[in-house]
């Protein structure tokens, strides 16, 4: 509609828009076996997810004592090829996103996916449940090459959440996230931004210092009016 307050809306992928925790933690176990590491619960991957799959397992292996880098860096590239092959077995939208997503383009709005995963990774799992296309684009942890100082230009650096808004055409954007990653990306980038409280929050969610916290995608639509 004409008075809704935003043309374009970003969202986070893993504990924003799909439920991924399972397939990510699978991976992290099969790096982990290969390495001679003890497995982790899967569920407890979802305190790892936030900085993208390196630091997700970097933390699973620091808690067992660590690695050298040229020890790591094996087992990292083994849980990226393990994951590629197996990405998109138990991940799947949240309730209420299909629909939300769907209401959002009958209003006109543009959207975009900003991940911390690679670029092809998400784009691998939204093509085979068959949910890339209401997205302009996905924007990955590796879509916008690397910074000066030889990282990633990702969250929680604004670039990808400015990149968005500029494939959007610009206007008002608002940003949808999980993470502290999320937030401190969009307040850098300048946008309005809200969590998502059913996600994998790395702090409680009403601590992420977002501008409004929901606690289900259906609260979206109303929350995004609110601001």
């Amino acid at each position: 509609m004409a008075n809704f307050p935003f043309d374009a809306v970003g969202f986070d992928l893993d504990g924003t828009l799909l439920d991924t925790f399972r397939d990510l933690g699978e991976a992290v176990n099969h790096a982990l076996r290969l390495g001679g590491f003890e497995t982790v619960p899967v569920d407890s991957s979802k305190d790892l997810i936030g900085g993208g799959a390196k630091i997700m397992l970097a933390r699973a292996i620091e808690a067992q004592g660590g690695l050298p880098e040229d020890e790591f860096k094996p087992l990292y590239k083994a849980m990226l090829a393990y994951y590629s092959e197996h990405n998109a077995v138990h991940s799947a939208p949240y309730p209420h996103a299909r629909e939300v997503v769907a209401e959002l383009a009958s209003r006109g709005v543009k959207m975009v996916v900003v991940t911390n995963k690679f670029e092809e990774f998400a784009r691998s799992i939204l093509s085979q449940i068959d949910f890339i296309a209401p997205f302009e684009t996905v924007i990955g942890g590796n879509s916008l090459g690397r910074g000066p100082d030889g990282k990633y230009l990702a969250k929680p650096d604004p670039a990808p959440v400015l990149k968005a808004r500029e494939i959007c055409g610009g206007g008002r954007f608002a940003f949808v996230g999980d993470s502290t990653y999320d937030v401190k990306a969009a307040r850098a980038a300048g946008v309005p931004v809200i969590g998502a409280a059913y996600g994998y929050c790395d702090k409680p969610p009403h601590q992420l210092g977002a501008d409004a916290v929901i606690d289900s995608l259906e609260s979206l639509i109303p929350a995004l009016e609110a601001l």
